[in-house]
């Protein structure tokens, strides 16, 4: 691999990147963070790796190398979190985590002394604040997104406590989970080094589940029981901080607990709020007749859509919150501060919906982007995967008529089927 150049193998690795749903824009910036977090020769390496998850003898394949030395070199990357390992039926498999959520994350996730974390949190923000198109990439394009708010459970009515449903509520991510474990939060931590961080609990970020397992193995997370993980929600809960989670129904991987100044997913709700970035939870947050006007709500509201307004049309009168109820996230917590109850949290017309699972969830989103080629037609290192995922891309991307067209030309029973399938998501 010496031929390379550092600066290919890192457009390489970006371009493995990118054929996943949730990619990442190449531009300088990107390559100056990938050279932190990958050598030359790892960024040859985990191009050359399989979509869906994989086996080392799989990776062996692809990488045309004996296998004790691909299992040797998969675990120094798991070991990093540049790659998520867990077992299935006694094998370990693996697989490479999106940037976010995911390894761009995991980089900060604990204090480190083999990256300099402090140079990779000014690249990360020059990349994802500064620069728009990954953020745009990552959270405005499709309609599924890949996290969604929980509501704060402890303010809703009796009545409507009722009808949450189980997946709606973060205690019982945390109830259902095989392995929990608690690390640094990324955002915070990446503001600390830009000494711009809040006075927020640092040391809260939720994995759950087979992320969590893998990151607790790596030492990138703490093993934590359910007890003290329900503690650490209540003080998220008394922090004012909302919890956005991975937008799935079954198998949740992640809770953040946000603040509104640091926090990726809040900062891209006050950024972009009316092309919906994140999916909000079933409920809406409703000002009561009795609100004083004491305004003790808006320094709370992580999406920053509320704002003291007078009564009358004409401006007078005393004033009262008035919340932007297209931009509400149903968090709840404007509800949590008020002191007489003037806030409640009501369901919304229409339920949001919830992928099923990560499947689902992944599906969805390579459909909506024009990336379920890649899915399909997973072997990249195969000339003929290559091939087929590009000549599919094109056919989903044509007009309805060239598309039936070219599924009768191709004979293929499973084109037409999944081209039908894509033009209704299109339309829906």
């Amino acid at each position: 691999m010496a031929h390379h150049t550092p600066r290919s193998s890192y457009k390489k690795l970006t371009e493995r990147l990118n054929l996943f749903s949730q990619g990442a824009p190449p531009s300088e910036i990107l390559y100056r963070i990938l050279a932190l977090l990958f050598t030359t020769e790892e960024a040859e390496l985990v191009a050359g790796l399989p979509l869906k998850p994989f086996t080392a003898e799989q990776a062996a394949k692809n990488w045309r190398l004996p296998l004790v030395e691909t299992e040797t070199r998969l675990q120094r990357l798991a070991g990093r979190a540049l790659l998520v390992d867990f077992k299935v039926n006694g094998t370990t498999e693996y697989v490479l985590p999106p940037p976010m959520a995911g390894f761009f994350e995991f980089a900060l996730m604990r204090t480190r002394g083999d990256i300099d974390q402090k140079l990779l949190s000014e690249l990360y923000e020059q990349y994802i604040t500064v620069e728009e198109d990954f953020i745009r990439d990552l959270f405005l394009t499709g309609t599924t997104q890949l996290g969604r708010v929980f509501v704060q459970e402890g303010v809703l009515s009796g009545e409507h406590a009722l009808h949450v449903l189980d997946y709606e509520r973060a205690t019982e991510v945390i109830e259902t989970a095989t392995d929990i474990g608690i690390g640094l939060c990324y955002c915070r931590h990446k503001r600390q080094h830009q000494g711009k961080a809040c006075n927020a609990e640092m040391d809260i970020c939720m994995t759950f589940n087979t992320v969590a397992a893998s990151l607790i193995r790596n030492d990138y997370a703490r093993r934590v029981d359910r007890s003290e993980c329900k503690e650490l929600l209540h003080k998220a809960w008394e922090q004012n901080l909302a919890q956005f989670g991975e937008n799935v129904q079954n198998g949740v991987n992640f809770i953040c607990n946000c603040c509104p100044c640091c926090c990726e997913a809040m900062l891209a709700a006050q950024r972009f709020g009316h092309e919906h970035p994140v999916h909000t939870s079933n409920f809406i947050a409703r000002v009561e007749d009795n609100c004083s006007g004491c305004g003790r709500c808006l320094a709370t509201c992580p999406a920053k859509i509320m704002s003291l307004e007078p009564e009358g049309r004409d401006g007078s009168g005393r004033k009262r919150a008035h919340i932007d109820e297209a931009l509400c996230l149903g968090c709840g917590v404007c509800a949590r501060n008020c002191r007489i109850g003037a806030l409640t949290m009501q369901p919304r017309a229409s339920r949001v919906i919830t992928p099923v699972n990560s499947t689902h969830k992944v599906v969805m989103m390579a459909i909506e982007r024009g990336k379920l080629q890649n899915l399909i037609f997973d072997n990249q290192v195969l000339w003929s995967h290559r091939a087929l995922a590009a000549m599919l891309g094109v056919i989903l991307k044509l007009p309805p008529v060239k598309k039936a067209l070219a599924s009768e030309q191709l004979g293929s029973r499973y084109l037409g089927t999944l081209c039908e399938h894509y033009e209704a998501r299109q339309s829906s």
